[in-house]
């Protein structure tokens, strides 16, 4: 009995922890000690049946460990102070496999003072699991923030998820728990096992940093396969570092990837969609595409807008590396791909974020400042620098790591204010007494800061959807840095106008063109985005009044005012084929539609407005400055005629647009233009090859000198009904 204590060593409560999965210091008891009667090797494997300890260069036995108390510990003295093996012998199988309790510190100090300090931007190569080789042997380090748990351990199918196997070492004061386990590596299934500070045990946690993950609805982590991926994408890569700007033309395809189509009858795969998608998007003109939230989330329901790894992209669609030759396919075709990314909150399920290590880590503590009453989800604490080093490392990985050309922000005007979506008494005010989040405006600032810093050429769009101001505006200059931000109100209010029957849009002008007076104010992105589409909203055309005829010529209309005003454009998938239903994030596009004329049509048309945008510098170039538009005919009312023009650099013709949003005809209508000579119709969306009435001005008109609207000369069109034209000069 005496030489089981002095193998052992171990104090009572110290033995008591490591048989109840509980032990916070394992290094303290298991691995290898040296003894004044020579080095002692314990190690802790329940139900194993024997253990014995082998050199590891020659594979020569050195010792046979003896099973001790409490059950499940082996422990025995080795006569080598060589490196070792250890050969477990399990009911039916044996193991040899090298003690992770023969390694030391993994992670370097610098490494955990930069994530202490939110500046770790390279964080999933360091936090999570990473395939590695220490000390000449190769297996996974894992490790996890969990600064207030009394134990952490690995668990997975390398240990029969067993939380007594693998516990983790504490680096104080970090608060990060490490372990290498050898000998196991891509592809196995992993979570963490831990008790919280109140001692009771959590329910197994999946990896914040994990990089991938199972298909829902199972919920473990995956080791993610560390070979590097072999881009094609360098030429794109190099033109997006030397020449975005907000001068360039940008039309961006919005899509759910799972519900664009459904190749026998279930989600496809991102090399499906690389296949079929690509070309598609390519030949419609869009310059990128936007994908809804593709980080992994458990509820497919939540559209990707819950999501609780923020570094995994969905297991639905393939392996990471299939994203990865997604967004290589994308830019080998010249198209950008955005991503809806979620900084904003996260939901609340078990295996998550929620009260990590028992506390409210990532979250607040109290429900006024961390929960979602609209969502029912928590929100995160932006004060606390880890969890803003968290969420950037995030963002930079879909960046750097997956090429990704930008990210949309989600949500932001609910990180903005405390009282977002609360009545009084539901909120805590800022230190001065305020509505503003100050911690989440230091947090986006911070964000776009390092974005800008390490991804030349990369755009961050926010979902702003207040009058905040700034919101695109340099940080320098008071703004939040972000590159673009969604024109929420020129949506609703172009939206409810285009829904009036046209004898009533007399009432109603000014919903077209109250967005010119701050259409400037930011660098906007006019959004027809997938929120218009669903919820009883009807879709596009679902919302056009009149006749069927009159219902396609409403929205070809208001495609041509769209792509003709001001500001980058959305359009959310279905859209473009004026599919008839609400769109489920359960069924695919309508394709048969197409064999409608009229909704091959509307698609005929977005494909030209596209290409229009593109080539028209006028259109594109002073997107974002009020230099580059001019209206000519804003208060017609009585005729629901709108006209204005659009300016590029010097060199660059204007382009005049004109939109009638009645059914009527309106021939011999005088427009002003600033030059004179024949003006030729570039696009007219009343042509019979978009499924219109082809009512026009025979492809061109000359300039009569007749003065109107300020101007020396002046063109006399007709205008179709329900439909715009656009028109510039011939040379």
């Amino acid at each position: 009995m005496n030489d089981v204590v002095e193998l052992t060593g171990l104090p009572t409560g110290m033995a008591e922890a490591l048989a109840a999965g509980g032990l916070g210091d394992p290094f303290a008891a298991l691995g290898p000690f040296d003894t004044a009667a020579g080095r002692i090797v314990r190690a802790f494997l329940p139900g194993a049946l024997e253990v014995e300890v082998l050199a590891r260069s020659t594979g020569a036995p050195l010792a046979r460990l003896s099973p001790m108390l409490p059950q499940g510990l082996f422990a025995g003295r080795v006569g080598s102070e060589e490196p070792y093996l250890l050969r477990i012998t399990w009911p039916g199988a044996v193991q040899e496999t090298e003690d992770p309790y023969s390694f030391g510190m993994l992670l370097g100090e610098l490494d955990l003072h930069l994530f202490n300090e939110g500046r770790h931007f390279e964080l999933a190569a360091h936090l999570g699991a990473n395939v590695t080789t220490v000390d000449g042997v190769t297996g996974v380090r894992f490790a996890v923030w969990a600064p207030n748990a009394r134990a952490v351990s690995v668990v997975g199918d390398f240990n029969s998820w067993d939380a007594r196997r693998n516990p983790m070492r504490l680096r104080y004061p970090a608060g990060v728990w490490e372990l290498f386990i050898p000998r196991i590596g891509a592809g196995a299934r992993y979570k963490f096992a831990i008790i919280g500070p109140d001692g009771f045990q959590l329910p197994f946690k999946a990896d914040p940093l994990a990089r991938a993950t199972e298909a829902p609805p199972a919920t473990a982590s995956v080791v993610m396969d560390p070979a590097p991926f072999a881009w094609h994408d360098e030429t794109w890569m190099q033109h997006r570092r030397r020449h975005h700007a907000t001068d360039a033309p940008i039309t961006i395809y919005e899509m759910h990837a799972a519900s664009w189509f459904h190749p026998e009858g279930r989600i496809p795969t991102w090399d499906e969609l690389a296949e079929r998608l690509v070309p598609y998007v390519s030949e419609m003109g869009f310059t990128h595409i936007e994908l809804m939230p593709v980080a992994e989330h458990p509820f497919g329901g939540s559209w990707g807008y819950q999501p609780l790894s923020l570094f995994a992209p969905s297991a639905r669609f393939g392996p990471p590396e299939g994203f990865a030759r997604f967004v290589d396919a994308c830019h080998r075709a010249d198209i950008g791909v955005l991503v809806d990314w979620v900084p904003a909150h996260f939901p609340t399920d078990a295996h998550g974020l929620a009260r990590f290590d028992g506390t409210a880590l990532y979250e607040h503590q109290d429900p006024r400042e961390g929960y979602h009453q609209d969502w029912n989800t928590y929100i995160y604490n932006f004060g606390r620098r880890e969890v803003q080093g968290f969420l950037i490392a995030s963002g930079l990985y879909w960046l750097e790591q997956f090429h990704v050309d930008g990210l949309r922000v989600d949500a932001v005007a609910s990180m903005l204010y405390r009282d977002y979506s609360r009545a009084e008494g539901q909120w805590i005010p800022n230190i001065y007494g305020g509505r503003e989040n100050l911690e989440a405006i230091g947090f986006l600032r911070h964000f776009n800061a390092v974005v800008g810093e390490r991804c030349a050429g990369a755009i961050t769009i926010a979902e702003e959807s207040t009058a905040w101001p700034g919101v695109s505006r340099p940080i320098s200059e008071g703004g939040l840095g972000f590159w673009y931000k969604w024109n929420m109100g020129w949506m609703h209010d172009t939206l409810r106008y285009i829904e009036y029957d046209p004898v009533h849009r007399h009432w109603h002008h000014n919903d077209m063109t109250f967005g010119l007076l701050y259409a400037f104010s930011e660098n906007f992105v006019l959004p027809l985005s997938h929120d218009e589409v669903v919820y009883g909203k009807h879709s596009l055309i679902g919302k056009m009044p009149g006749d069927n005829w009159q219902r396609f010529a409403n929205l070809r209309s208001y495609f041509g005012y769209m792509w003709g005003h001001p500001g980058k454009k959305l359009l959310f998938m279905g859209g473009e084929i004026a599919q008839e239903h609400e769109w489920s994030h359960d069924g695919e596009i309508d394709w048969t539609a197409l064999g409608n004329p009229l909704q091959l049509g509307i698609q005929r048309l977005v494909r030209d407005l596209n290409r229009i945008y593109a080539g028209e510098a006028a259109l594109h170039q002073r997107d974002t400055v009020s230099t580059g538009f001019r209206w000519v005919v804003g208060d017609d009312t009585a005729n629901s005629v709108f006209a204005f023009l659009r300016y590029g650099n010097d060199e660059a013709p204007p382009v005049l647009v004109v939109s009638n949003m009645t059914p009527v005809p309106r021939s011999g209508y005088r427009i002003g233009v600033p030059r004179p000579g024949l003006w030729r119709e570039l696009l007219n969306t009343d042509s019979s090859f978009y499924g219109g009435s082809n009512m026009g001005n025979g492809g061109a008109v000359p300039t009569t000198a007749v003065q109107s609207h300020g101007e020396a000369q002046s063109l006399e069109l007709t205008l179709p009904p329900l439909a715009t034209v656009f028109m510039r000069p011939a040379n």
